[in-house]
């Protein structure tokens, strides 16, 4: 790491269809995976978002990405010259941050966690991260284009 803050370029268009889909699937949380590049260490850049379905067995607290259908989309975005940029999940009533269970389930290092808070409407994004310190989210800045 370069000592600059991570950063997640998110094109607005993104942004406002997974705004749209937290609203509607209130009171359970949304989630899905982005698609995109990695411009340089520390910056990645999302082309495409592709929704899934929440498969936790709790998903007004919880999230999961059915295996099969994260594969799917995996073997899509590789199809398509595009790389695992991160994963995005909504809080309906929570902060825009990572829960303790989004810790304890976070696997993809230097991913990109988007978080969207709908009370109050405020999005956050983290990166994980595995170091000589341990595994953490990391706040990292979202740039809208």
């Amino acid at each position: 790491m370069t000592g600059s803050d991570p950063e997640l370029v998110v094109p607005a268009e993104i942004r406002d269809v997974i705004l749209e889909r937290a609203r509607e699937g209130t009171p359970e949380e949304i989630c899905g995976i982005f698609g995109g590049d990695f411009e340089h260490e520390g910056r990645s850049r999302v082309r495409s978002q592709y929704p899934a379905e929440n498969v936790a067995e709790t998903p007004r607290t919880r999230y999961r990405i059915d295996p099969e259908e994260q594969l799917e989309v995996f073997e899509h975005l590789e199809d398509r010259g595009e790389e695992i940029v991160g994963f995005y999940h909504s809080h309906p009533r929570g902060p825009p941050q990572p829960s303790a269970t989004d810790e304890a389930q976070a696997t993809w290092p230097n991913r990109s966690y988007l978080i969207v808070s709908l009370e109050p409407l405020e999005i956050g994004s983290w990166r994980w991260r595995e170091d000589a310190a341990g595994e953490r989210f990391e706040s990292e800045r979202l740039a809208l284009e």
